[in-house]
C-alpha cells in the first residue's frame, strides 16, 4: 500500500501560522520594552520632582578604620524603617510604582530621619504583575528618589530583590548600590567570606568618641530547599557564618569602647547596645506570636504585645524553615535589644519576647496581593528613636495621616480594622 503524498500547501500553512505567532510575540516584547522605558522615564521624572529634605544638625558620617560607617551625634538618632516597597518598574506596574514613590517621599519628608533603613524588597520584578524581569530598574527608581530627598539610606535585601529569573544577580544589585556614586547611600556589600551581600555594621558614637549604639544589617537570603521560585513559601534563614560575623563584631565594638574608657580614664560602662535589621523574620517571631495568640491574645510570661496586629493570612508569620541560633546568640551577648523585619506585608506588630523586642515594619506594597493598593491600614513606616544612653523606642505610623503631605494626590483606600480570630496556631 503506497503512502499518501504530503500536502505541500498544508506545510506552508503551518509555517505561516508559526511565523505569525512568532511575529506577534516579537511585537509584544518590543511594545512591552518600549512601554516600560517610557513609564520608567515618567516615574524617574516624578522622583526628581520632590524637594530635598531640609534638616538641621545632620550627624557627621565617616568610615572607620575597619570600613564600617559611623555617625557622630550627641542627640537622639532617628531611624525610619521602610519595608516591602515593591517597585515593579514595568509597564504593568507604572501607576502603583508612582504611588509607592509618592508614599516614600511623603513619609521621609515629614519624619526627617537621620537614616532610612529598608528591610527588603525594594524591587518586585514579577513579570505577570510588573511586566518586566528587570530588578535593577526598581532599584534605580528608589535610589533616584532617595538621592533627590538627600537623606542617608541603606538596604537589607529581601527575597524579591533578586529573583532567580531576574536580569541581575544579588551580587550585581549590591554592586549597583555600593558603587554607583550615590552620595547618601551608605550601603556596603559586606565581607566576602560571609554569606550574603548586605551584611553591614553601622555605629553611632558621641563627639567624645564613645560608641553609643550599633546597627547590624543582615542578608536573610531568599528561598531554600529547591523552592527557587518561592511558590512553596520555603524561606531561608540567616546562616551560621553570619552569626559568627555578628558575634565577632559585638565583641570588637565592646573592646573599642573599653579602649576608649581606659584612654580617657573613665570607669567602664555597660556594653554597647545594638539593633538588628533584616527581611525574613526569625522563627522566634513566629513562636512569640503563636504563644500570644494561643493564650487568648493576652500577654504571657515570655511575651508582651507592645502594639500592632497580625493581618497576614494562614500561618501569619512566614519565617525561615529552619532553626538557627541568632536569637540565642543575641540573648547570650546581651547587646541586641531590638529586631526589625519586613516580609509579611499585613503584619505590623511589635512584641517583647524573652527580653528582645521583635518588630514588623509597616509596608509600602501596592502590588503583591490582589486588591492591595485599595487597602490602607497596613501601609506606612516605623519610626525608631535611639537615645545617647543606648536605649530605644519605636512606633508605627500610618501613611494616610494628614501629617504626611503628598506632592501628588494620595489614593483612596479602605482603612480596614483587623480583629483577632479565635484561632489556635500550630507550630
Amino acid at each position: 500500500m503506497s503512502k499518501k503524498p504530503k500536502d505541500p500547501n498544508k506545510r506552508k500553512k503551518c509555517v505561516k501560522v508559526l511565523l505569525i505567532i512568532l511575529g506577534v510575540l516579537v511585537a509584544f516584547v518590543i511594545t512591552a520594552y518600549t512601554a516600560t522605558n517610557i513609564c520608567n522615564r515618567v516615574n524617574t521624572k516624578k522622583a526628581l520632582s520632590f524637594e530635598q529634605v531640609k534638616k538641621d544638625d545632620v550627624p557627621v558620617l565617616q568610615t572607620d578604620e575597619d570600613g564600617n560607617r559611623t555617625f557622630t551625634s550627641d542627640r537622639d538618632f532617628k531611624i525610619l524603617q521602610l519595608t516591602d516597597i515593591h517597585i515593579g518598574a514595568g509597564f504593568m506596574s507604572f501607576k502603583k510604582d508612582a504611588m509607592a514613590l509618592n508614599a516614600v517621599a511623603a513619609m521621609v519628608s515629614a519624619e526627617k530621619p537621620d537614616l532610612v533603613i529598608v528591610t527588603g524588597d525594594i524591587a518586585y520584578p514579577v513579570p505577570f504583575q510588573a511586566g518586566t524581569f528587570n530588578n535593577k530598574a526598581g532599584a534605580k527608581l528608589f535610589a533616584t528618589l532617595m538621592e533627590q530627598l538627600g537623606v542617608y539610606w541603606t538596604v537589607a535585601f529581601g527575597n524579591h530583590d533578586s529573583e532567580v529569573y531576574s536580569y541581575y544577580s544579588r551580587e550585581e544589585i549590591a554592586d549597583f548600590y555600593e558603587n554607583s556614586g550615590f552620595e547618601h547611600c551608605i550601603f556596603k556589600s559586606g565581607p566576602e567570606d560571609v554569606d550574603g551581600f548586605c551584611n553591614q555594621l553601622i555605629n553611632i558614637k558621641n563627639t567624645k568618641g564613645e560608641i553609643t549604639q550599633s546597627l547590624y544589617i543582615f542578608d536573610s537570603h531568599a528561598y531554600t530547599d529547591g523552592d527557587y521560585l518561592g511558590i512553596l513559601w520555603k524561606y531561608d534563614n540567616i546562616h551560621e557564618n553570619q552569626i559568627e560575623w555578628y558575634k565577632e563584631n559585638v565583641l570588637a565594638v565592646n573592646a573599642k569602647n573599653d579602649e576608649f574608657y581606659e584612654k580617657e580614664g573613665i570607669k567602664k560602662k555597660a556594653d554597647v547596645k545594638s539593633l538588628a535589621f533584616f527581611h525574613i523574620p526569625l522563627v522566634e517571631q513566629r513562636d512569640a506570636w503563636y504563644e500570644y495568640a494561643n493564650n487568648g491574645y493576652k500577654d504571657t510570661e515570655n511575651v508582651q504585645l507592645i502594639y500592632g496586629v497580625a493581618g497576614a493570612p494562614d500561618k501569619v508569620v512566614y519565617c525561615g524553615v529552619y532553626d538557627n541560633n541568632l536569637f540565642e546568640t543575641m540573648q547570650e551577648l546581651g547587646s541586641t535589644k531590638g529586631v526589625f523585619v519586613g516580609h509579611d506585608h499585613k503584619n505590623n506588630f511589635s512584641l517583647l519576647y524573652k527580653g528582645i523586642r521583635l518588630t514588623y515594619g509597616m509596608s509600602i506594597d501596592y502590588i503583591a496581593f490582589p486588591g492591595m493598593s485599595k487597602i490602607g491600614a497596613q501601609r506606612g513606616c516605623t519610626v525608631i528613636e535611639v537615645s545617647p544612653d543606648g536605649t530605644f523606642d519605636c512606633h508605627a505610623e500610618n501613611y494616610y495621616q494628614d501629617k504626611y503631605v503628598s506632592l501628588y494626590e494620595k489614593e483612596t483606600v479602605e482603612m480596614q480594622e483587623v480583629t483577632y480570630a479565635e484561632t489556635k496556631y500550630e507550630q
